[in-house]
Formats: structure tokens, C-alpha cells, sequence
């Protein structure tokens, strides 16, 4: 299937949300999620035949671009969606010719590690228990990619 990529409109806000809410066990809020203005708003859907299968939200400041959420429905997982969102990140943060790229990730959440650091991102630094789990909080791991 051939995977196309748009700007996040309000349209598509209801499935964006659906998404959110089975991909990740702590989702963002709605008033997040609709927040598509925010300042250096670069938010994206990645559509097959129309249909949403995954988005990231990234901010753009003088730059420095921050991935602030990702996610693949869960029911396309384990078809490279993963890497081809991730790959579509980067080459818009080189459109916009970014001198770097930030993200964090859960430290249990390996497949999305080993796929940020295969795509060039390296670890910088921990957040110590940063993210709720049903346990307790876990770190978040912080990478960042630079652009030469």
C-alpha cells in the first residue's frame, strides 16, 4: 500500500483520536489532540486509501524540532508504518532546515528505541521517573539527531 502524508485538519481530529486512545496507555487530552495552532505547529497524518493510520505532533522552534507525539494504529502495527512516519519526520525537519531534531521515549518501550537509534538518533540524557506506568513511573530516554 502507498502511504501519503498531510497536514493534520480539524477532519481528521475524531480518528487522531481514536488512534491516541488505543495506541498509548497514558493518552494525551482531547484539548491537546485538537490543538493543531500551537506555536511551530508541524503536525502530520500518514493516510493508506484515505484512511488514518498514524500521525506525529512536532514543534518547530528557530530549528530545533521536537517530536511531541507519535503513534501508529494499533491494528497496522508490524508493517513498517513505524519507520515510514519516522522517515517522513525527518525529511520535514530537513525541508525546513532544521539543525536538529529531539524525542523522548519510554524506556520499556524498545521497539520504538532500537527504531529512532537505526534512523540516527542518539541517547542525550534521562528523565527520571518521567512517565506514569500502572506500576509506578518509568524514564524517559531523551535522543536527539543532528543535521549536517
Amino acid at each position: 500500500m502507498i502511504n501519503t502524508f498531510k497536514k493534520l485538519e480539524a477532519e481528521h481530529l475524531p480518528e487522531v483520536w481514536r488512534i491516541e486512545q488505543s495506541a498509548h496507555s497514558h493518552p494525551w487530552s482531547q484539548n491537546m489532540i485538537n490543538d493543531l495552532a500551537s506555536r511551530g505547529a508541524c503536525h502530520y497524518g500518514m493516510f493508506q486509501n484515505e484512511q488514518l493510520v498514524g500521525y506525529f505532533y512536532a514543534q518547530n522552534i528557530i530549528g530545533e524540532v521536537t517530536l511531541l507525539n507519535i503513534a501508529i494504529d494499533p491494528a497496522k502495527h508490524r508493517q513498517g508504518l513505524g519507520l515510514a512516519l519516522t522517515e517522513f519526520f525527518l525529511e520535514t525537519c530537513q525541508q525546513a532546515d532544521a539543525d536538529s531534531a529531539w524525542l523522548e521515549v519510554r524506556e520499556s518501550n524498545l521497539p520504538a528505541f532500537n527504531l529512532y537509534e537505526s534512523q540516527g538518533f542518539n541517547e542525550v540524557d534521562r528523565r527520571r521517573n518521567y512517565y506514569p506506568t500502572e506500576r509506578g513511573q518509568e524514564d524517559a530516554i531523551i535522543m536527539s539527531y543532528i543535521f549536517f
